[in-house]
């Protein structure tokens, strides 16, 4: 289970949900206000009660809008490869992202209005399943590297003479045969 984070300024976490920090492909769409946006975007956090993500255009808080959302399958699920969450939100908040000239420059969170029971207790169970895959990959140890495989140098790969042999010859290489060239220049 993910810890919730507190802020020093409030002391307290708000949020009744466990929120898990994935990105899924989403659109928010604006609906019948003029000049309405349809963003697609992606998102950067999820919980059971609305969804964080980075937008192209400034939404007004309270803008009612309609968020779809395509969450990918889990183990043990129905067989689909994702579904499509569809429904109603509120935008709680859209503000300037500081310094940021990004395609989108705004950070828009949401919060869920009128999702059935079933879709909510999908979400839940994906940012649970979320949340312990994360958990599986910090506490697992490092890879381990495999050692170098040192090569021998080549005064070990040459044969020595075996003792009490004062004519052995050294074994000839295919560099030892090389015709040496002259001068670095030509290289």
């Amino acid at each position: 289970m993910a810890l919730k984070k507190t802020t020093a300024r409030r002391g307290r976490e708000r949020r009744r949900s466990e929120r898990a920090d994935v990105r899924l492909s989403m659109r928010v769409d604006a609906g019948a206000m003029a000049g309405a946006a349809k963003i697609v975007t992606e998102s950067q956090n999820i919980s059971a009660s609305g969804v964080y993500c980075h937008a192209s255009h400034y939404l007004a808080p309270l803008s009612k809008v309609q968020l779809t959302i395509i969450l990918p399958r889990m183990p043990g699920g129905d067989g689909s490869p994702q579904e499509l969450v569809k429904c109603d939100g509120i935008v709680v908040r859209c503000d300037q992202r500081s310094g940021d000239r990004s395609e989108t420059p705004y950070e828009l969170a949401c919060m869920f209005s009128g999702l059935e029971p079933p879709l909510r207790g999908r979400i839940e169970q994906f940012v649970t399943w979320r949340n312990l895959q994360a958990l599986r990959a910090a506490l697992e140890p490092s890879p381990r590297r495999k050692p170098a495989v040192r090569r021998p140098s080549r005064r070990q790969t040459t044969a020595k003479a075996p003792a009490g042999r004062t004519t052995a010859a050294r074994p000839t290489t295919a560099r030892s045969r090389a015709p040496r060239r002259a001068g670095r220049a030509s290289r």
